[in-house]
């Protein structure tokens, strides 16, 4: 993979449903267009220190396997296995499954679907991703970068057909600064708005999982981590003001509606059409991201925690088909758990549960740059993973204050792992790690 398709890969995951959903329920929340544009430049510079510091730990180790790999070297395999089990068997399947659901209205508006087949569409797109990965990384990178690629000037054509058309204003966004009547409390609108600003950045770390298929990654991963963060910002930037100038933030009520609205006012009968087909543009972009990335999740951790067993479970996960390159059976494994998490409608309870976890562990991923006994030696350091690190820190307050009960249950399902990997690994001899980068993987 080169510069675009790594760069898709950070832009892929960001830019998806969210877009069009997250952005009309912080202007409800905030109500003012100002503090909505503060909101979204104060997460850009948060995610900007992390993109830095995750540049800096993917050109160390520039092997398959992303946060897995940083945290196993920085605090050891326990850790390291904690996060690979929630982002394997819990977080990312979730991810899918809820993105194929939330995709099926859409693609019912762009093809005339029976309503029988309807409920089968998300299996159906979660089977043909999984068929695409499978198939090898030349074919299904190369569909990656077209579908994320696409999507930016699609987005930017509709933002600036708002504003050339006429049907967005700046009318709609005056007052500029003063909150409109009914917006949530201050400090719950700003926590709020906040949390799901972040999320909606949310994916830009993965281009770390693929580092190993990467070519030339000291030189290549900086451009996609730094180029990407800077191209999902201004996207989200342009979007937003475009949405609220185009639809007054007193007529916007619920996030799904939200869609409608703005593409009936710009496109009158064929909104609805054309936004959907936005919307499934930029879903499918982010799920190629995942089948690509989360495999290579689960073949590292079963190469890091197989010792020197030839067979067992974690064995058969952690090889590479010769022929394609691609760890076939990972693959198998992320399908499978993600048909298995829609069919038991799980997948909303999950993503609410795992949410602090997933904080916590990109904290903990940052912090590893402390522990690397080869100094870092960059103009931003140690500020962006400070202040990136303290960011999280505030999320994850947030998070407890608001939803203390499913954050604590989702860290009880994150710590069940430590059992499951002493049963998984049991009769297996592996090595120790240490707290630094290395040469091999």
């Amino acid at each position: 993979m080169g510069v675009w398709a790594a760069t898709a890969v950070v832009t892929g995951e960001a830019i998806s449903l969210g877009i069009f959903l997250t952005p009309a329920a912080m202007a409800r929340s905030l109500g003012s267009p100002a503090l909505l544009a503060a909101v979204w430049i104060v997460m850009a510079v948060l995610t900007l220190a992390g993109a830095l510091c995750f540049t800096e730990l993917a050109v160390r180790n520039p092997f398959d396997g992303g946060e897995y790999l940083y945290l196993r070297r920085g605090f050891g395999r326990r850790v390291a296995f904690l996060y690979g089990w929630m982002a394997v068997l819990v977080m990312y399947p979730g991810v899918a499954a809820s993105l194929c659901v939330g995709t099926a209205p859409y693609i019912q508006t762009l093809f005339p679907v029976p309503s029988r087949i309807v409920p089968l569409l998300p299996a159906v797109l979660i089977l043909g991703l999984g068929a695409l990965t499978y198939t090898g990384t030349r074919l299904s990178s190369g569909v990656m970068a077209t579908l994320n690629w696409i999507k930016v000037p699609v987005l930017v054509a509709l933002a600036g057909w708002a504003l050339l058309s006429g049907h967005a204003t700046l009318a709609n966004l005056a007052p500029f600064t003063l909150r409109r009547v009914g917006s949530d409390p201050l400090i719950d609108a700003v926590a709020g708005a906040a949390i799901g600003a972040f999320f909606c950045f949310g994916g830009w770390w993965e281009a770390g999982k693929i580092a190993g298929q990467v070519r030339n990654p000291t030189r290549t991963l900086p451009i996609a981590f730094a180029g990407g963060v800077f191209v999902v910002t201004a996207i989200y930037l342009l979007v937003s003001l475009a949405f609220v100038a185009t639809v007054p933030l007193e007529q916007i009520h619920s996030n799904t509606a939200f869609v409608a609205q703005f593409g009936q006012a710009l496109f009158g009968g064929a909104g609805s059409r054309i936004l959907s087909a936005c919307v499934l543009l930029c879903v499918l972009g982010g799920l190629m991201v995942l089948s690509m990335a989360v495999p290579r999740v689960t073949y590292a951790m079963a190469r890091g925690e197989k010792g020197s067993a030839e067979q067992g479970i974690l064995a058969a996960f952690a090889r590479l088909d010769p022929r394609t390159g691609v760890p076939a059976n990972a693959v198998l494994l992320q399908t499978g758990v993600a048909l298995a998490v829609l069919a038991l409608g799980a997948f909303d309870r999950i993503l609410a549960f795992i949410i602090f976890s997933a904080v916590v562990f990109l904290a903990l991923t940052v912090a590893t740059l402390f522990r690397a006994i080869t100094p870092v030696r960059r103009w931003w350091f140690p500020l962006a993973p400070i202040v990136f690190i303290a960011g999280c820190g505030i999320l994850s307050a947030m998070l407890l204050l608001h939803n203390l009960v499913p954050s604590l249950l989702g860290a009880v399902i994150v710590l069940i792992g430590l059992p499951a990997r002493s049963l998984l690994t049991r009769g297996t001899s592996v090595a120790p790690t240490v707290a630094t980068e290395i040469s091999t993987p």
